[in-house]
């Protein structure tokens, strides 16, 4: 492809380029010699489920990828015994070597749902850290002076508050920067918080006397409630390992001004498609809810395959359009012993049924009025309901138990 086409490419949907000239002339250079980019994404093992968000940068790389170049993901497993200190107002709890190698693999089996085997290098980047020495440490870290690591907004403010900062999470940025020297990389992804990260990978390959690398920014997606950083803590996440249902239903959810977001930054869906979505909705000849059910069937077949999709839009449609209640609602068995005269707190039955991760989130659920039984709403979080075998607990929209007693 034409460089100038590649650049448009991968500028569809990423935050900032530092900077486009430079990565249009490495475009050139590609095709004028045939060998392809060398792009490189760092990735420290801490939080081995992905979920959509996590995805944004994935799908970057894969854009990369499908141009004709390398990516390079490179597991922390040195860096990850640090933590990386961005947007922490505190120390990070170092993980254990074992915690590390459990969250690489499972890394590993996760990013292959989106990237290119054969078009992948996957490396440690404790391969060329572990080896350094001292005298090599200080020679790295003399690179760097501390006025630079202060310009970070997360050190310059536990700087300014009086809260520690300890010497070796200095060494975070300097590791993952020396990452791009080991490489030689052309290219390097993040998210826009990684922004301070990457730029100092540009400027130690410029004192290593290599060509600096360029940076592609990824936005941060926001989660399902159109506001916060999508986050399993918060709730607002679609997990890529989720039931083809639940990912269809979530997908559906969405305010109408994440589908564009989404759809450019989420998915593999082909340029011109994703181009012609946001034209359409743009001018209004494509409703918001016909592409949210492209959207939702494109991350199901990303993720579980086309049938798993159609089969999940079929379901929606039957179950949400129609109002009725899904085939395969799981069944909710209630011990006789949780029953006083036949009834059981409102809260204590959602977690029985596991419709809620903590006594918390039920009554949160409950008094925004999104608990109903046999479709009639439950008032108030300190209810308690009569059980009755076969009743529909409704959780939201998209979850769903039949109860039982024991």
């Amino acid at each position: 492809m034409d460089p100038r086409e590649q650049l448009e490419r991968i500028k569809l949907g990423a935050a900032e380029i530092i900077s486009e000239e430079d990565l249009l002339a490495k475009f050139e250079r590609s095709q004028r010699t045939g060998k392809p980019l060398k792009v490189k994404l760092g990735l420290d093992p801490s939080a081995p489920d992905i979920h959509i968000g996590h995805t944004v940068v994935l799908h970057k790389m894969r854009q990369f990828q499908d141009l004709g170049h390398q990516g390079i993901i490179v597991i922390g497993d040195f860096t990850g015994r640090i933590g990386d200190p961005t947007g922490r107002s505190e120390t990070r709890r170092q993980l254990s070597e074992e915690e590390i190698r459990e969250n690489a693999v499972t890394y590993q089996r996760q990013v292959f749902k989106i990237l290119d085997p054969e078009r992948t290098t996957i490396t440690f980047n404790s391969t060329w850290l572990a080896p350094l020495t001292f005298e090599g440490v200080v020679k790295l870290a003399s690179k760097v002076t501390v006025a630079r690591m202060l310009e970070r907004d997360d050190f310059a403010n536990r700087y300014r508050e009086g809260r520690p900062i300890f010497i070796h999470e200095f060494f975070y940025p300097l590791m993952q920067a020396y990452d791009s020297v080991a490489l030689d990389a052309d290219v390097e992804l993040g998210g826009t918080d990684q922004k301070f990260n990457n730029l100092m990978g540009r400027a130690l390959q410029r004192e290593f006397g290599q060509e600096s690398q360029c940076v592609v920014l990824t936005p941060i997606l926001p989660g399902l409630d159109g506001v916060q950083k999508m986050s399993k803590s918060l709730g607002n996440y679609i997990g890529i390992n989720e039931p083809p249902g639940e990912i269809f239903g979530k997908t559906m959810s969405i305010p109408d001004d994440l589908i564009v977001p989404y759809i450019n930054c989420a998915t593999r869906l082909p340029h011109q498609e994703k181009v012609a979505i946001e034209r359409g909705l743009a001018s209004g000849q494509l409703h918001p809810m016909a592409a949210k059910k492209r959207l939702a069937w494109q991350f199901v077949a990303e993720y579980h395959g086309e049938e798993q999709a159609d089969a999940a839009q079929v379901e929606f449609e039957r179950v949400f359009s129609r109002r009725q209640v899904p085939d395969d609602v799981p069944l909710l068995t209630v011990p006789a012993s949780e029953l006083s005269d036949g009834r059981i707190g409102i809260v204590r039955l959602m977690m029985l049924g596991a419709l809620a991760s903590s006594n918390s989130e039920a009554r949160r659920l409950v008094d925004q009025g999104g608990v109903r039984i046999d479709d009639v709403k439950v008032e108030s979080s300190n209810d308690l309901v009569e059980v009755r075998s076969g009743m529909i607990l409704k959780v939201g929209k998209r979850r769903f138990a039949k109860v039982a007693v024991e």
